[in-house]
């Protein structure tokens, strides 16, 4: 009963299979590789964009931080959500790569960033005198650090605003997978056909040993991307290593099926625990992830039969009827029974 995260799902066994091959001989090192130009054709073809730039690294907030620095100056402020993963999970990793760009956090219904409260926030920062940080870029979740999504008429709306602004887009997209398979959507049409200017494309929470691709859609931020990547200590020599997860990620649409499953189980979880009068749900469940508040009695019942999960603090200590909440997670291995055991639990 593993539901604490995805990142803690098994990698699919198609992937260890392309890294066992992989690794059979010599090969060029930095991205001068096979695995690495056939990684980056399927991107190229996945996003409709044959100029985009796209590069490799081991983790979501290597990706996040560099591209933001690319694409925001020093004396700039990034806007995101309150609850972004840039602002609470990535110990100020955007701040110190971008040299000093700071953080400006916009209110969030259900972590989605509305227009109006964008549209209030650039404009607070619209002529600043130079006393002051200009506006830089914005940062999207997709899916959300709540497991909600962004429709694909309100991340325009959202890019329409910043554009108007002359400020570029960003998109996290750490479950951007999961967000695709539940918009039944292409990828071009979630990001640069709808505004989005470079995107975190994520993979190692979706079945991946540890690989997110920066799609950059602007070609003249290659460079400096690059020399950012290396600079950081993120350009890896065996770069094939990483590249093959990508090229069996997108083969035969692996991503998208693990994506589904994934989805799957959380929308089976979601059912089960929405029928049991003790439970709240907090959110939609779009796609993987699934916040609820249930009594401590339930969460003590989990814990003791080993169910992995993220309880609020304090929720093994409370009163038995007295209600907390918890991140509940389902990846692409997930198993019906899994699921089963683990509502049961909560039921009593």
């Amino acid at each position: 009963m593993r539901f604490a995260s995805d990142n803690a799902g098994p990698v699919h066994p198609d992937v260890m299979e392309a890294l066992a091959k992989a690794n059979e001989g010599w090969s060029n090192p930095y991205g001068n590789d096979e695995w690495t130009a056939r990684a980056v054709a399927k991107l190229r073809d996945v996003f409709e964009a044959p100029e985009a730039a796209v590069y490799f690294v081991a983790t979501g907030t290597a990706a996040n931080a560099l591209v933001l620095a690319t694409m925001a100056e020093p004396f700039q402020t990034i806007f995101c959500t309150t609850v972004a993963h840039i602002e609470e999970d990535e110990c100020s990793a955007p701040e110190f790569f971008t040299g000093g760009c700071k953080l400006t956090l916009v209110d969030a219904d259900h972590a989605k960033m509305s227009p109006t409260a964008l549209a209030a926030a650039l404009e607070r920062r619209a002529g600043r005198s130079v006393h002051s940080a200009q506006a830089g870029a914005v940062s999207l979740t997709q899916a959300t650090e709540r497991g909600t999504l962004y429709s694909l008429a309100e991340i325009e709306a959202l890019t329409t605003i910043a554009k108007a602004h002359s400020v570029p887009v960003h998109l996290d997209g750490a479950r951007f997978a999961n967000a695709i398979a539940a918009l039944g959507c292409s990828a071009a049409d979630m990001t640069h056909k709808i505004g989005i200017d470079a995107v975190s494309f994520g993979g190692t929470k979706n079945g991946l040993m540890g690989v997110e691709a920066v799609v950059i859609f602007d070609p003249a931020l290659a460079w400096e991307f690059e020399l950012r990547r290396k600079r950081a200590g993120h350009l890896f020599s065996k770069n094939r290593f990483l590249a093959v997860q990508m090229d069996a990620y997108l083969t035969q649409d692996l991503w998208l099926d693990m994506a589904r499953s994934a989805n799957t189980a959380a929308g089976k979880m979601a059912k089960a625990l929405g029928a049991i009068d003790s439970v709240t749900l907090h959110h939609s469940v779009d796609v993987n992830m699934i916040f609820a508040s249930f009594p401590a009695a339930a969460h003590r019942r989990l814990r003791d039969a080993g169910a992995a999960f993220y309880p609020d603090a304090g929720a093994f200590d409370g009163p038995d009827d007295a209600c907390f909440s918890a991140r509940i997670v389902a990846d692409w291995s997930c198993p019906d029974e899994n699921i089963d055991a683990f509502a049961a639990l909560v039921r009593g």
